[in-house]
C-alpha cells in the first residue's frame, strides 16, 4: 500500500513515525509524501493530555471526510491506550496499532489491505531493544535529528499517563546508542537531540543510578563535525558531573531542558515531585555559574487541584526570579488512571486558562531580554527553509531547540539545510534578526 503519517505530539512520537516508515517500506510498502496520493493514512496520534487527544481524533475524522475511500490507521499513543474504544466508538478508523511494538505495523497494513479491520495492541516489553532500528527517513529539516535513547517513565508524576502509555523506564546500552548516533553522522546530520521522558533517569533501571554522564562521554568521542542537545532532564534527577561536561565539550550543548511544573511545595508533592522553589533556583544559579551562556528551558502546569491563589502567586514570583530563557505553560488535563485524577479541589478550565495566559504574557518580555545578551555575536545556524519570494530564510542556532523555541530570520536566502555563520543584529519578541556572514566572518553585502 501507499500510505503517509499524519504526526501529532511529540518528538518522542515522531521517531516512532520515523520506525514506524522503515518497517513499512522494508515489508514492500510505499512512502508517499502526502495523504492525496495514499492508499492509507496512519494518523500517529497523541494521548498526553485531552487538548492532543481531541487533536488525533479530528485529524482522522477529517481524513475519512475529505477522502472516505481512503483507508484509516489509528497509531501512536492515543491507539495504544485506548484501543478497545477506538474500535467500537470510531468507526472512521479502519484499523488499530498501538506502539509497544512497533514490528507489527506491516501486519496491520497488510489487514488493511484485505479490508480487515483490527487491533494490533501488545503490552509494552520489559526490555528495550537491543538494537536500533534504522530509520530510513527523518521528519525533521534537513541536518536535523532525534535520538530516543529511553522510553517509558519510572517518575509517576500524579497527573501524568505516559507511564499508563509507555511503561517503566527502559534505557538504551551505551554501545546502542553510540552506533545509532555514529550512523546519523555519517548521514550527514549536524544536529542531534537526545530525547526520552527523563534523559536524568536513563541507565537506572539497570545500573540503579544515572549513566547520562557516562553516555554523554562516550558520545562525545564520535568522529563527526555534530552537535548534541540534550533535551527534557527532571529537575529532581540532575545528574552530577553533567555541567563539567558540558563546559569541556564543543559538541555538548548548554542547552538544558528542565520541566519544573511548579513552584509552590504544596503543588509539588500533591504532583509526587520533590523539589522546591529555593532548590530549582540554586539549580539555575549554579548552571549559568558553571556556563555563563547556557540556555535554561522549562514547562510550568497550572491549574493542578488544589491550586490556589497563593501558589498561583508562589508561581508567579519564581518565574520572575528564575528569569528563564524558554518558557511553556500547560493548563492541567484530568487524566482517568492518574493519581491527581480523583483529588479535590479541581481548578475551573476558565480559571486554568487564565492563568496559563497570565504566565505566557508574563514570559515575552523575559525571553526578550534574556535573548538580547547575543546581539552582536556571531555563530552558526542550521536553516530550516527560505521564505518565499524574500531574501530572508529562517534558522536556528544552537540555543534554539527544533519547534519549541524561537527562530532566527537570516537576511539571505538559503538552502533548507544548510548551515551558515550569521552575526545577530536584534531581537524581536522571541526571535532573533540576523545578517549573513561570509566565510571570512566579514559582512556580506
Amino acid at each position: 500500500m501507499k500510505f503517509f503519517i499524519d504526526h501529532h505530539g511529540c518528538a518522542k512520537n515522531q521517531v516512532d513515525g520515523e520506525e514506524l516508515a522503515a518497517r513499512l517500506e522494508a515489508a514492500g510498502h510505499q512512502y508517499v509524501p502526502s495523504g492525496e496520493n495514499a492508499d492509507c493514512i496512519i494518523i500517529n496520534t497523541c494521548g498526553f493530555i485531552e487538548s492532543a487527544k481531541r487533536e488525533s481524533i479530528d485529524a482522522a475524522l477529517a481524513v475519512k471526510r475529505f477522502w472516505p475511500d481512503k483507508k484509516v490507521l489509528l497509531a501512536g499513543c492515543l491507539a495504544q491506550r485506548y484501543p478497545e474504544a477506538l474500535m467500537a466508538e470510531m468507526t472512521e478508523a479502519d484499523g488499530v496499532l498501538g506502539n509497544a511494538d512497533l514490528s507489527l505495523a506491516p501486519q496491520a497494513l497488510d489487514n488493511l489491505a484485505r479490508n480487515l479491520r483490527t487491533s494490533i495492541v501488545v503490552e509494552q516489553p520489559r526490555n528495550i531493544a537491543a538494537h536500533f532500528y534504522p530509520r530510513r527517513r527523518l521528519f525533521d529539516y534537513p541536518g536535523s535529528a532525534h535520538l530516543k535513547i529511553t522510553e517509558g517513565c519510572d517518575n509517576h508524576c500524579s497527573y501524568c499517563a505516559i507511564p499508563l502509555i509507555r511503561g517503566r523506564l527502559r534505557s538504551r546500552s551505551i554501545e546502542d546508542v553510540t552506533a545509532e548516533l555514529e550512523t546519523l553522522v555519517a548521514r550527514g546530520i549536524f544536529e542531534i537531540n537526545l530525547i526520552g521522558q527523563d534523559l536524568g533517569a536513563y541507565g537506572r533501571d539497570s545500573s540503579g543510578e544515572s549513566d547520562l554522564v557516562r553516555l554523554l562521554e562516550r558520545l562525545e568521542r564520535v568522529q563527526g563535525d555534530f552537535r548534541l542537545r540534550v533535551l527534557y532532564i527532571h529537575p529532581d534527577h540532575f545528574p552530577e558531573g553533567l555541567l563539567e561536561i558540558m563546559a569541556s565539550s564543543r559538541k555538548i550543548l548548554p542547552y538544558f531542558d528542565l520541566p519544573f511544573q511548579h513552584a509552590s511545595e504544596k503543588i509539588l508533592r500533591a504532583m509526587n515531585r520533590h523539589g522546591s522553589s529555593q532548590v530549582y533556583l540554586k539549580l539555575i544559579e549554579r548552571i549559568r555559574k558553571t556556563l555563563p551562556e547556557s540556555m535554561i528551558r522549562s514547562t510550568f502546569l497550572v491549574g493542578f487541584p488544589g491550586e490556589s491563589d497563593e501558589d498561583f502567586s508562589a508561581l508567579k514570583q519564581f518565574q520572575q526570579e528564575a528569569a528563564l530563557d524558554w518558557l511553556g505553560v500547560f493548563s492541567y488535563s484530568r487524566e482517568e488512571g492518574t493519581p491527581a485524577y480523583s483529588m479535590k479541589g479541581r481548578v475551573s478550565k476558565k480559571l486554568a486558562e487564565l492563568r496559563k495566559t497570565t504566565v505566557e504574557a508574563a514570559q515575552e518580555p523575559i525571553t526578550t531580554e534574556r535573548l538580547q545578551r547575543f546581539v552582536g555575536s556571531k555563530f552558526e545556524v542550521l536553516t530550516e527553509e527560505a521564505v518565499d519570494g524574500s531574501a530572508l530564510s529562517f534558522a536556528r542556532g544552537w540555543m534554539q531547540a527544533p519547534d519549541v523555541d524561537g527562530l532566527t530570520l537570516v537576511k539571505a536566502n538559503l538552502t533548507t539545510g544548510a548551515r551558515a555563520m550569521v552575526r545577530i543584529s536584534a531581537v524581536n519578541g522571541v526571535d532573533f534578526e540576523a545578517d549573513l556572514l561570509a566565510d571570512d566572518g566579514t559582512e556580506t553585502l
